[in-house]
């Protein structure tokens, strides 16, 4: 597509990357981050300029993406005071790839149709390393008109993108993601803590059935460092606990029973109260002993 003005709101661990990318793709990228030192940095190896507020950086810029942390992070930059709501133009759209509750997002989502503005959510899964390397997959949720006007632009940081239905379907689909997640965690512990306690080499193990049905992303990125004990880098236990929450949340909502998720979530807060709340998620070994 024609290059276009970017905005990029939260130069966190995924949007640093991920900002990175649309400007090397050649489009005109601001930038705000909450340390300004951070969004400095960025600019020297990108170009670009960073800005004082959100609205500064969203000003003129026909797509603004955002990857924040919390609903309640998400909600200061855009509809806060300087939030990047206030300096869009109309038409312009914003795209959340941050993980929230679905009711934000409609909230969000209402408060930019308003303002004439496009609303896409559009969480992301693949990890830091997936941002760094371009290979993300984001679920999106918003109207077609404004997914296909943002598409090009995800492709440039995405292996696969999908629109999944209207305002909230992509969060809805990140929690399937991390409900899918949690189990399969828990299971990973489970099957290298037994096989270390029944005499087996555990890495031999993980080498013969990662090319049968028990294969998996965690198992194939995540058994060798658990095996060792390593667990500073990855995604944090208190994002994981903080998207279980809202899963756990939405399934009350809903009426959908999620028996293992309320289990592992109650694992991850024990990790949590060992000390462990930015270890990386693959850390649910540790409490096998």
């Amino acid at each position: 597509m024609p290059h276009a003005k970017t905005a990029f709101i939260c130069l966190g661990t995924m949007g640093y990357p991920m900002a990175g990318h649309l400007a090397r793709a050649g489009h005109e990228v601001a930038v705000y981050n909450r340390t300004p030192a951070r969004a400095q940095r960025w600019i020297r190896e990108h170009g670009g300029r960073a800005c004082e507020t959100p609205a500064a950086a969203a000003a003129d810029a026909a797509f603004v993406f955002a990857c924040t942390g919390t609903d309640d992070d998400l909600r200061h930059i855009t509809t806060g005071e300087g939030g990047a709501f206030a300096g869009m133009q109309p038409g312009a759209i914003f795209v959340d790839h941050t993980t929230v509750s679905p009711t934000l997002t409609r909230e969000l989502a209402a408060a930019a149709e308003s303002r004439g503005l496009g609303y896409l959510d559009a969480p992301v899964s693949g990890g830091q390393s997936g941002a760094e390397q371009g290979a993300l997959t984001i679920m999106a949720g918003g109207t077609e008109a404004a997914y296909a006007a943002v598409r090009p632009l995800l492709d440039g940081y995405a292996k696969k993108t999908l629109l999944m239905g209207p305002t909230g379907s992509g969060q809805l689909t990140k929690l399937v993601n991390q409900i899918c997640i949690a189990g399969l965690v828990q299971a990973l512990s489970e099957g290298l803590h037994f096989a270390q306690r029944a005499g087996l080499d555990a890495r031999r193990a993980v080498e013969v059935i990662s090319q049968g049905a028990a294969q998996s992303w965690q198992m194939d990125h995540r058994a060798e460092t658990m095996l060792a004990g390593e667990f500073d880098f990855g995604f944090a236990v208190d994002w994981m606990r903080k998207d279980l929450g809202i899963a756990l949340d939405e399934a009350r909502r809903c009426g959908a029973a999620l028996p293992v998720t309320d289990l592992v979530d109650r694992f991850y807060a024990e990790v949590q109260a060992a000390g462990g709340s930015r270890w990386d998620t693959s850390s649910l070994i540790t409490r096998l002993g």
